[in-house]
């Protein structure tokens, strides 16, 4: 039914785009209508074979190209939409990690300081203590003390550092973040 629909219809198109060449004739004296006729089946015929012959593929051919572009235009769209997203979130970690790394220096720092202030509030004790003891042994013992109580926080600060930066900092911003500081280093 439906090629049948759309032989009538061309039959019809070819009728009427041959009407105006017929009404621009010599009055009459030219083609007769059984030769126009003739004409329209052959095309009508051949229309007809081709339709028949390669219409399943022709039709085929093209929805799966259709199929193939509007595949490929979702993929793009998607693609695109991802592609975003992950620009947003970059950009988003590139604008926060300037002020999260101050943060982090400045807790850090405050935690050092509170330590140090600690350490060394309780090294003036026991330099009190020792002194009332011995004066000339407790200078020694006072540096000794200090020393490695500067060690030691130098060696929490390290580790509660560490800790928390492997909390916060993935894999790459950690690369990212020691480049960065040994850059500063070897240039200063």
């Amino acid at each position: 039914m439906q090629r049948l629909k759309i032989v009538l219809t061309a039959f019809c198109i070819l009728l009427l785009a041959a009407a105006p060449a017929l009404a621009a004739g010599d009055g009459g004296h030219g083609e007769s209508w059984s030769n126009l006729a003739f004409r329209i089946l052959n095309i009508a015929l051949f229309i007809g074979a081709i339709a028949y012959l390669w219409g399943k593929k022709i039709v085929a051919f093209f929805k799966g190209r259709s199929q193939g572009i509007a595949d490929e235009l979702s993929s793009l769209a998607e693609r695109k939409a991802a592609a975003e997203k992950n620009l947003a979130e970059v950009e988003r970690r590139i604008a926060n990690l300037e002020e999260e790394r101050k943060a982090l220096i400045a807790e850090y720092t405050a935690q050092g300081e509170a330590m140090k202030a600690a350490i060394i509030q309780e090294a003036e004790k026991s330099a009190a203590q020792i002194a009332a003891q011995a004066k000339t042994t407790a200078q020694n013992e006072i540096k000794a003390a200090v020393e490695a109580m500067r060690a030691e926080m130098a060696d929490k600060v390290v580790e509660a550092t560490e800790k928390l930066l492997q909390k916060k900092l993935s894999a790459s911003e950690h690369v990212k973040l020691v480049d960065k500081y040994l850059t500063k280093v070897v240039l200063n």
